[in-house]
């Protein structure tokens, strides 16, 4: 990690340059240079040119543009991009309407064993006893005097979550609904201390960069044995595999 206006302006001076001299040379507002040596990234026109005007005045300056992006996205740009998953675009926003949709229709079964209560609670028959859980995913049980009632409870599945997280370092990910042929629903950089999280209602695919400087735990369950060299991975409920 180093200090990136500080050395821009350090490599300027030492050349002998203003920063008019620069601005006259790469047609970057003075202002825009200023920003980047005072690191004043408020004042710059947003991400891509503040990328864009960084690289082209450090490589002006014999610097290596690359490690100035790289210290950029590591500590500015990780920490002001919006979340690297849409909240839109997760698996989990699945699981959100279907739990939504039982809630409706267990509202509804209720209202609908409470009128029939009222309907037949005068003529001699009897309503069997639901379970309030049941009452949730079965529709209303009606019995004639005599007969038994068999209900099952309903008893929802746990669908587990998958947590990536990067611990060691930074790596690329490309993830997918389904498998690798599904729709993409992330590409892009993992920076160091960020994590994606997916509930597995489905399966998720992904291509992982470095392997080795990520973790991947299904649930409780980790996913030992990550190689050295880029991996595609199939996550589903049961575990991880090869994709």
């Amino acid at each position: 990690m180093f200090d990136i206006g500080a050395s821009l302006k350090e490599a300027r001076e030492k050349r002998g340059l203003s920063a008019d001299d620069v601005q006259q040379a790469l047609r970057i507002r003075e202002r825009y240079l200023t920003a980047l040596e005072e690191e004043r990234w408020e004042l710059l026109p947003g991400d891509a040119y503040t990328k864009g005007f960084l690289r082209t005045y450090a490589e002006f300056l014999g610097l290596n543009g690359t490690l100035y992006i790289d210290e950029y996205n590591e500590r500015v740009a990780s920490n002001e991009d919006a979340p690297l998953v849409p909240e839109s675009l997760a698996p989990v926003e699945r699981g959100k309407s279907r739990i939504l949709f039982r809630t409706i229709a267990g509202v509804i079964a209720v209202a609908a064993v409470i009128a029939a209560l009222m309907a037949f609670g005068s003529g001699g028959t009897t309503t069997a006893n639901i379970p309030a859980a049941a009452a949730a995913a079965t529709p209303p049980v009606v019995v004639r005097p005599g007969a038994i009632a068999h209900v099952r409870r309903y008893v929802p599945t746990k669908v587990p979550t998958a947590l990536i997280r990067a611990v060691h370092g930074r790596s690329w990910f490309s993830v997918r609904v389904g498998g690798a042929n599904g729709r993409e629903i992330f590409r892009g950089f993992l920076n160091r201390g960020h994590k994606l999280t997916y509930k597995l209602d489905g399966n998720v695919w992904m291509r992982v960069g470095r392997p080795r400087v990520v973790t991947i735990a299904i649930g409780t369950s980790v996913v030992h044995g990550m190689p050295g060299t880029p991996v595609n991975l199939l996550l589903t409920r049961n575990g991880a595999k090869a994709g």
